[in-house]
This record gives C-alpha cells, structure tokens and sequence, in this order.
C-alpha cells in the first residue's frame, strides 16, 4: 500500500511526529533530505499530537506523512514518535494501563482549521519506549506510506523483549512470528489478526533504552546520506541488508532514524 485513504486498521502504525527545540533548523533538514513541503495551516498551527493540534505538517506530494513541532528542548520527547492506529482511543489507552504501560499524554480531542481532526494519547510501554495512539477522524494519519521519502517501517529495539512481546500482544491482539531470514537474532514480527506483519520487536542486550525506531523509504540510500550530511546532520556508512541498502541517520538534534532503499 502507497496511498491511504480511510482509516488504518487497529493496531497499525498510521502517524509519526517530532518535537524539536528549533522549528525552522528541523524543517530545512527533512525538506533538503526528502523534499517534504510544509503546511503549519492545515493543523491550525504549533503544537503535536497529543497537545491541541497537530504542528506543521510535512507533505509529500501535497499528501501528509509526518508532522514535526516546537519543543522547549529536545528532551521533551525527542525523538520519532509512532501512534498506532485505533477506532477507539480511550479504550486502547485503558489497556495499555492494564497490561502495565503508563500514560504520559491521556486521550484527547486534536483540532484545527480544518475541524475535528482526531483523538490521540501518548504513552509508554513497560520498557520504557514511547509511542502513540490515533483515532482518526478529519485526520486519518500518513497518507503516503511505503514509498520514497515516507514511513516505511518500525520496530522496538528493547534489550527486554518478552516482557514487550507480552504487553503489544494484550494491547493489540498481535500474533508472534520468528524471523527465519536472520535466525541469528532475536527478532520478532508482530502481525495484526489478519497477518498484516506491522513491524517487530529487535531484543537487543547491548541498546541503552527502549524505542521504536522509524524507517523511511528512499530511492537511494548513498544520496540520502550525503543529503544529510550536507544540511547539518550525520550518518553512518550505507550497509546492504537482505531487506535492501539501509543507514541510519542522526538529524542536528541528535535525532537517530533509518533509510533504506527497497529492492
């Protein structure tokens, strides 16, 4: 799927945010390195998901695919955020209590000039990774997803995974599958109840914290890792993977996510 046009399915990652100490430094970045325009309108002005609105919101092709906002400092919840889809927020929010998450934004209405646009919470799981949730309305979430210069992929990277495989799968109702393409590591794809694989769960014992981490797809891996460096920001050596050339990116925050570029 490319191009979204209804609701995603519960428990499908559907919108991504960013909340940085310095807007415009942030908004140059991710337009030199993915060609994103920008509509703070659209939202109805500064803020994030989980606050009164949505932000400036990142297009591509006139469609939305991210929105990054102010922070007083990057410690604010730096980083990517990835909300989950789900038909009732206040609902998912509770279970996330109940299987052991907390709470650090709880549901509410996100506005803008365009009206009611949807309901979000942020929590965290019993790792200590971050994540969000959407029930979309005026707002449904990335509409351009799986291709060039949008989401593509999340996975937690946990160095304590069973107890995050316990908790998504109370959460959403995933099934667990191994990954039998890297049997060397711990890894595990989480499906919705369809099979839909959504992501998965890397255990790492050597990660410092708990995160999902956020993949773009781009056309060229090289391209973009020279992008990056150029307006500001770092990047590791492009690596060949059998899911296709991949690097992880650090923007001028400290901000670290991943491209590939897909076979």
């Amino acid at each position: 799927m490319s191009y979204v046009t209804r609701n995603q399915p519960d428990g499908t990652p559907t919108w991504i945010d960013l909340r940085v100490p310095d807007l415009d430094r942030a908004l140059a970045f991710y337009g030199a390195l993915f060609g994103w325009e920008y509509d703070s309108k659209a939202a109805g002005g500064s803020g994030a998901a989980g606050g009164r609105d949505l932000g400036t919101v990142c297009l591509l092709h006139g469609k939305p695919v991210a929105a990054i906002t102010q922070a007083p400092t990057t410690g604010s919840g730096s980083g990517w955020t990835m909300y989950f889809a789900t038909a009732d927020c206040d609902g998912a929010a509770r279970r996330v209590t109940k299987a052991g998450g907390s709470l650090i934004e709880p549901p509410t209405d996100i506005g803008g000039l365009v009206g009611d646009l949807g309901r979000a919470a942020v929590a965290v799981d019993p790792v200590g990774a971050r994540f969000g949730l959407w029930e979309g309305r005026a707002h449904l979430g990335c509409e351009i997803v799986n291709e060039p210069d949008s989401l593509v992929r999340n996975d937690l990277v946990t160095p304590d995974p069973g107890p995050a495989r316990d908790f998504y799968t109370a959460v959403f109702a995933y099934t667990l599958d191994l990954n039998e393409t890297l049997p060397d590591l711990d890894f595990t794809f989480l499906r919705r109840r369809d099979g839909h694989e959504i992501g998965g769960i890397f255990g790492f014992p050597a990660a410092p914290s708990s995160a999902w981490a956020t993949t773009f797809e781009v056309a060229d891996t090289d391209a973009v890792v020279h992008r990056a460096v150029a307006a500001g920001g770092t990047a590791d050596a492009p690596e060949d993977t059998p899911y296709g050339r991949s690097a992880t990116v650090t923007d001028p925050f400290g901000v670290e996510f991943s491209v590939i570029a897909r076979p």
